[in-house]
């Protein structure tokens, strides 16, 4: 069965996203909760050799300091 990467929702800008690993089958559509905690939660699509994460300067913390 393969293994996924899922990492939480985050309710605010400032908090950083979880990570987990959660095995699944490829049938299985993915999950939007943590099976054991219930948070809200997305696969994340990996590609290549790194995750990267885009700046795009909409974030409500870009360059406010609230982080």
């Amino acid at each position: 069965m393969p293994t996924y990467i899922y990492e939480t929702i985050p309710e605010s800008c400032c908090d950083d996203p979880k990570h987990y690993e959660i095995e699944q089958s490829e049938d299985e559509t993915p999950l939007t909760r943590h099976p054991e905690t219930g948070e809200a939660i997305k696969r994340v699509v990996l590609g290549g050799i790194e995750l990267v994460k885009k700046d795009d300067g909409r974030s409500c913390c870009s360059g406010s300091g609230c982080c």
